[in-house]
């Protein structure tokens, strides 16, 4: 079992605590044997205020981290300035060790305390991002990202992006099947690219019950990615013109329609890699790459492996 320790310091956010404890926790194989320990700790395992009231009892102090897989720092205001050395030490430790370090919104500021985001690319919260990139000019700040996977150190955006961060991290865990599965019970997008933007420009809202959302289209689309789609495809079953229907694709998803259709396509290789014993070619043909070259060079940019070496990593799994 991997075991996760969410490091909860002063004026914590109590959602970017609770929404990785949830996601972990309902991570379990088809045999319902859960896959992840989640546990709390704190400096000196003392009570932590959080903002929204109300205290938390963590279970443990700063030991716990020696043992932990993966760090979860969540976000809390006590980080905007350096953290005490003990904690700085213990997230050093951790790193040194192997364990894989993850934040929530401004919990990247602890790690950029510790050092441990110099020469990295990182993200924050929108309204935090120009801070930190003021503060730790050693950071390459994303500040646009939902969330930014640098292999051993992964973080994200606030609130709802670090659901997308830790359903990114089940899925390189324990594959696509188990990380649609917790979306799935946590009503959460299955899968959201962290290049997309974190804050997207709304038009003036539509009219209640207006029925014109472009999710009858992408779902339609999902449904055919062995066809040979394209945004002028896309826009006549939307019966919009293509211009519109790029526009609006954006404005409700923050991409644009090909770099979507390109990510599901990665996706669903990636599951059938996992679940089926279809060779390389058959699987290029059924989600619309056409060749096995064209699936492994965007399987390579999107994943930063090959297919053969992806669906080796999840045999034994299988």
């Amino acid at each position: 079992m991997h075991r996760v320790v969410a490091l909860c310091l002063e004026d914590l956010v109590a959602f970017d605590l609770t929404a990785p404890a949830q996601a972990f926790g309902l991570a379990h194989d088809e045999d319902g044997t859960p896959l992840y320990g989640f546990s709390t700790c704190s400096p000196g395992g003392a009570q932590v205020r959080t903002l929204s009231g109300f205290t938390v009892g963590p279970e443990g102090d700063l030991q716990a981290l020696e043992a932990a897989g993966t760090v979860v720092v969540p976000a809390c205001l006590a980080v905007l300035d350096p953290p005490p050395g003990e904690v700085v030490e213990a997230l050093r430790a951790a790193a040194e060790r192997g364990a894989r370090l993850l934040s929530v919104c401004t919990g990247a500021f602890a790690l950029a305390h510790s050092g441990l985001l110099d020469g990295r690319r990182a993200t924050t919260h929108w309204a935090f991002a120009a801070e930190l990139a003021r503060r730790f000019p050693a950071v390459d700040v994303d500040a646009a990202a939902l969330y930014v996977d640098e292999g051993k150190v992964m973080t994200s955006a606030g609130l709802s992006a670090g659901i997308d961060l830790c359903l990114h991290a089940i899925r390189k865990d324990f594959g696509v099947a188990v990380g649609e599965r917790v979306a799935r019970q946590m009503v959460a997008a299955p899968h959201r690219e962290g290049g997309q933007a974190q804050f997207i420009e709304r038009p003036p809202l539509r009219a209640v019950g207006s029925t014109d959302s472009l999710e009858p289209t992408r779902r339609w689309a999902a449904e055919r990615l062995d066809q040979p789609l394209d945004v002028a495809a896309m826009a006549r079953h939307a019966g919009v013109s293509p211009r519109t229907f790029a526009r609006r694709f954006r404005e409700e998803t923050g991409t644009t329609p090909l770099q979507w259709l390109l990510s599901q396509r990665v996706l669903e290789a990636r599951r059938l890699l996992e679940e089926s014993e279809l060779p390389v070619e058959a699987i290029a043909w059924r989600v619309g790459f056409g060749t096995a070259a064209s699936l492994r060079d965007h399987f390579r940019r999107a994943t930063a492996t090959t297919p053969t070496a992806y669906r080796r990593s999840f045999q034994p799994a299988a």
